[in-house]
């Protein structure tokens, strides 16, 4: 399922017009953007939650050239399914 098809489930599970439904998803998806880009965490009880990790510096290698390169420490988003949700995929 994409964005698309998301707004068109609400718009009518809802019946609400395609801009309403298009603006809640935009709203939902921006708050947790920011919230992560903040380093909260976002946790939906059932389905998911979403976190970000922290990595530091550490020594890489070019490998096209063999070359030691050292990598700055970042932060990068992760997804973990919740007990509900993975109960309902493996049904």
């Amino acid at each position: 399922m994409n964005k698309l098809e998301l707004i068109s489930a609400l718009k009518t599970k809802a019946n609400i017009s395609k801009a309403e439904a298009a603006n809640v998803i935009q709203i939902f998806f921006d708050n947790m953007s920011e919230a992560m880009a903040k380093g909260e965490r976002v946790e939906i009880r059932g389905l998911c939650s979403f976190y970000v990790k922290n990595y530091k510096s550490y020594t890489g290698r070019n490998p096209k050239s063999g070359e030691k390169v050292t990598i700055k420490p970042k932060r990068l988003p992760f997804f973990k399914a919740g007990k509900e949700l993975k109960e309902r995929v493996d049904y």
